[in-house]
């Protein structure tokens, strides 16, 4: 059976007392045996934080489930990156929309045809970004957009 440290998690070897990543004693001496820690355990209150502001740049559905339901609603963290997730669509879909508009005039269609390409893979980027980010526990501020999330997230508009 793994033994875990009680105070950091890392597993430790069998039969050591101390624990090889942080040093400290662990194991007590009990009738000829030794105590054993328990395995470190999930928290109980659902996702961590950072996790949850990253599921918010999966789709819009995450972040708008996270904005309604409780306790994701009330964490500002996951608040601003669930906001800064809708807007970031809603930017895409809006330059999107004005690229094929563009793209209707004769001659600058073919321009289109090396500005689309650029533009999805700078989306994709900054959607990368953002997911990083997010799972680093940052909250990492789009130049208007996260403005505009992070006035929504502390509630003042």
């Amino acid at each position: 059976m793994p033994r875990f440290c009680a105070s950091c998690g890392a597993a430790m070897a069998e039969g050591s007392l101390t624990c090889s990543a942080c040093g400290k004693a662990n194991a007590q001496s009990v009738g000829g045996g030794t105590a054993v820690a328990p395995a470190p355990s999930a928290p109980a209150t659902g996702l961590t934080d950072n996790v949850a502001g990253l599921l918010a740049y999966v789709t819009i559905i995450p972040a708008i489930i996270f904005l309604v339901m409780e306790p994701y609603n009330r964490n500002r963290f996951v608040r601003f990156h669930s906001f800064q997730s809708l807007f970031f669509c809603v930017a895409c879909v809006i330059l999107g929309i004005a690229l094929s508009v563009v793209s209707a005039i004769p001659f600058v269609a073919l321009l289109g045809l090396f500005i689309w390409p650029l533009v999805a893979i700078a989306e994709l980027a900054v959607w990368l970004l953002l997911v990083i980010k997010a799972y680093q526990g940052q909250m990492f501020k789009l130049p208007v957009i996260g403005d505009i999330a992070e006035k929504q997230a502390s509630g003042t508009a």
